[in-house]
């Protein structure tokens, strides 16, 4: 076993956040103060201690007027396990969005709602009204276990999906802070009805557990200093990947025998996508298999796992503080060695498990006891109302009408379910006449697997655009392979304005992240079913240079894939050295046999590599910068 160590809190300088969150109490100042004054928002201490409330302090940038105050306002963001959303909450949310934010809905790639525009005066209002019908946003953010996520599919005839969603409550439970700052703050200590949490969780939440629980605390798991940055988790089900299981902190598999009855879960930890442009040290991580344990022994494990970073996360450095730099830096070996002291007892091994796929779910669907499910395509996870196109009236209509719970999937996208089939044709109308699509069929492939943080103008650290900017991309993606003769083809493709990720880009098959305004890294060569990072092609795509960068690499996919073969794994088979050298010898135009002939010149490797050094720092074709030197050379024998 390993030998415990203080913790980096007492042994180390810590953060400032870590301090913010010391002098809080748990969570309550300032932001209990400073809810009460009458001001547009909030200190910066309380800024950091709002995000554990579930909201962020925002700027609109498109506002901005020298000399004047920042247009403050403040971003919502609703906790939903397994993406749960209750009729009742649904509407109240498009309420809310109308009478204090921008008139839309956001679903998030964690399966929850943000909601955008709120000022500070309607700030309690708003989470009062949540936590009053049926919601949360206690713990959506902050340095704490975000929301749990799970396979949306709602299949009644499946006991795994049933237990998955069934695990990721209660472990949502299992970690929710304890301290009463939330209900003290936004509904004046009056603690809203809500399910009733299983017993075994209640059990496990004060179980000691070898020093995974702080007594005499009020936060038994937590402690003062909660978690050094954000921890998350999800529950799935083996085969399916729509979850993203590789970019948790902890992914937790239901594992059943023949008779479908649940034995365990297979453990996963240590994946996070975040990172920071040139900083080396900041990387994307996919998580790894750590163990199996026996359902008896599931929430023990859990925080055995939380304890470890607890613990041991880096409190000095808060862009090395997740999950995955613990176990980067410690190995595997001592990981789990860790993870067993905290668990008092030897790991299990892992078990096999099927190959992963990614699903969405869309259109309609059997659960499995007579009745549907209907998932419906949401661009970008944006419910709005826009000209012919009134998706916001379209889904309160539907709600109103036939009272339906929800399911919000990882892909920004939802679930209507528990449908009566002789509701399904009226359901169709519905859409229909606001002009919302139900057909997946009928949705650009490119758009459908597509997806995009909100970046510009709300998300304070956005570099560039990205949900207003991909429409605009995948439609010149879209126009580049036509031309190029792949009219059938499509691949995931997502967008961030910022490396932190919250689209998910590093797992995408072509993954732009915001680098400098209107610039972009462009990643390529993640897998369709999101098991394998991509990597770094160019560090700085210029948005008007797109065409010029994918032309020779769609026409090398064109010319060069296997059957069957997908983009993503295209790109990892050949690797970038070959895309680069055919794109260094390519000449527009030669892609429809037109001109088949190339004019080659060898180089010394020296001057090769350094010409593939500035191409990629530039983010410019190699054949472009041998002909701009060559132009500039005869120009001067002239």
């Amino acid at each position: 076993m390993v030998n415990s160590a203080p913790s980096p809190v007492a042994s180390r300088k810590p953060s400032k956040v870590e301090v913010i969150k010391e002098n809080s109490n748990f969570l309550r100042e300032p932001v209990a103060t400073e809810i009460l004054e009458d001001t547009t928002h909030f200190s910066e201490n309380a800024v950091q201690l709002l995000k554990f409330h579930g909201s962020y302090q925002q700027d609109n940038r498109d506002n901005r007027t020298k000399g004047q105050e920042k247009d403050y306002q403040f971003m919502l963001r609703t906790k939903n396990p397994g993406g749960l959303v209750p009729p009742q909450l649904y509407l109240a949310l498009d309420k809310l969005a109308d009478e204090y934010g921008n008139h839309t809905l956001r679903a998030t790639t964690r399966q929850g709602f943000q909601l955008h525009g709120i000022l500070k005066k309607n700030l309690k209002t708003a989470i009062a009204t949540i936590v009053n019908n049926l919601g949360s946003t206690l713990g959506a953010c902050g340095d704490i276990n975000r929301n749990v996520m799970a396979p949306p599919a709602p299949f009644k005839n499946r006991r795994d999906y049933q237990y998955a969603w069934e695990y990721a409550q209660n472990i949502a439970d299992l970690l929710s802070p304890q301290t009463g700052a939330y209900y003290e703050i936004w509904l004046d200590g009056e603690k809203a009805i809500s399910g009733e949490e299983n017993p075994e969780v209640t059990a496990a939440r004060s179980r000691n557990g070898n020093g995974t629980i702080i007594h005499d605390n009020e936060e038994p798991i937590y402690g003062t200093h909660y978690m050094p940055r954000k921890f998350k988790v999800c529950v799935t089900v083996p085969g399916d990947n729509s979850v993203d299981l590789y970019s948790q902190d902890l992914t937790l598999v239901v594992i059943t025998n023949k008779k479908g009855e649940l034995e365990g879960f297979n453990i996963f930890a240590g994946g996070g996508l975040g990172r920071t442009h040139n900083k080396g040290e900041t990387f994307a991580r996919l998580a790894d298999p750590i163990c199996y344990v026996a359902k008896a022994d599931v929430y023990d494990i859990v925080k055995a796992i939380v304890a470890t970073q607890r613990d041991y996360g880096d409190r000095t450095d808060r862009r090395h503080a997740r999950l995955k730099y613990l176990i980067n830096d410690w190995g595997l070996d001592k990981f789990r060695a860790q993870v067993e002291e905290y668990f008092g007892k030897p790991l299990t091994p892992f078990k096999s498990l099927p190959e992963w796929k990614y699903q969405d779910f869309l259109g309609w669907n059997e659960q499995g006891d007579g009745k549907l499910f209907l998932g419906i395509s949401i661009d970008n996870g944006r419910i709005k109302d826009e000209g012919a196109f009134q998706l916001k009236t379209a889904l309160r209509e539907i709600v109103e009408q036939f009272n339906l719970p929800i399911r919000l999937t990882p892909h920004q996208n939802l679930i209507f379910y528990d449908i009566e089939p002789g509701n399904k044709e009226t359901i169709d109308e519905i859409l229909s006449r606001h002009g919302v699509v139900s057909d997946p069929g009928k949705i650009e492939p490119l758009e459908r697997y597509s997806m995009a943080c909100p970046a510009l103008p709300t998300c304070g650290l956005a570099i560039t655009e990205s949900e207003r900017a991909i429409p605009g991309i995948l439609e010149r993606i879209r126009a580049l392979l036509n031309k190029v003769g792949l009219q059938k083809e499509h691949f995931v493709v997502r967008m961030t304005g910022c490396p932190n990720g919250c689209a998910r880009p590093y797992m995408a098959e072509l993954g732009l992240v915001g680098s400098a305004p209107e610039s972009y890294q462009l990643w390529l060569g993640g897998s369709a079913n999101q098991t394998r990072l991509a990597q770094p092609y160019v560090e700085k795509l210029h948005h008007n240079d797109l065409e010029s960068v994918l032309e020779p690499i769609f026409v090398y996919f064109k010319k060069s894939k296997k059957s069957k073969e997908s983009f993503g794994d295209f790109c990892d088979r050949v690797g970038f050295d070959a895309i680069r050298e055919f794109s260094a010898t390519y000449e527009p135009g030669t892609f429809n046999g037109a001109n088949k002939s190339r004019h080659r010149v060898n180089l010394k490797a020296d001057i090769y590599g350094k010409l593939k050094e500035v191409s990629e720092s530039q983010g410019k074709p190699m054949t472009q910068l041998v002909t701009e030197a060559l132009e500039v050379y005869f120009q001067s024998l002239s």
